[in-house]
């Protein structure tokens, strides 16, 4: 609970997993990598803002939206892991900037998540990344990103492992012994 006690430390609550609101699930693991699906920073259905940055909507704002999204994805990689002290590492952030055509600092943006990452985890926070623009995006929102995380293996029940030191004892004992033969 190390992460969530960071969270809170920083002002931020964990909210609920955002609904989905098309034909994907939250999140999908494979092997050690969860891939969260795209998130637009929405509280009750809707984005914080609505708009594109660098015309309705400010760098400032959009920045505020980024970290939502990462908020959101944080309680994603929760429900998929049980426990934010899972993450190994956030491995990539993908983020999306609903821009103005004039507008080239997507990257100041997509910092919103990206710094909040980074404020919990440290290095391991640090990621690979891209920022684009496009849009629109779904309910006209600002800012959409999805990402890549590594989760550290499982704990082994401390009885697994030494059922199988007693295993590989019993089989010692077991087997005939070369010093007998001679």
């Amino acid at each position: 609970m190390r992460i969530e006690a960071k969270l809170k430390e920083m002002g931020h609550a964990l909210p609920s997993v955002p609904a989905a609101v098309a034909s994907y699930i939250p999140s999908v693991r494979v092997g050690d990598l969860l891939f969260l699906a795209g998130t637009t920073g929405e509280r009750d259905g809707r984005p914080p803002f609505q708009g594109r940055v660098g015309a309705e909507v400010t760098v400032e704002q959009g920045r505020e939206a980024a970290c939502r999204c990462g908020l959101n994805h944080l309680a994603m990689m929760k429900a998929a892991l049980g426990d934010l002290d899972r993450v190994e590492r956030i491995v990539r952030l993908i983020g999306y900037v609903h821009s103005a055509p004039d507008f080239t600092n997507q990257p100041a943006v997509i910092n919103g998540e990206s710094d909040l990452y980074i404020a919990l985890w440290g290095e391991k926070g640090r990621h690979a990344r891209a920022a684009l623009g496009g849009g629109p995006f779904y309910a006209n929102a600002p800012v959409e990103t999805e990402v890549i995380v590594q989760v550290k293996p499982e704990p082994r029940p401390a009885r697994a492992r030494a059922s199988r030191g007693a295993k590989a004892r019993a089989a010692r004992k077991a087997a005939p012994s070369r010093r007998r033969g001679r």
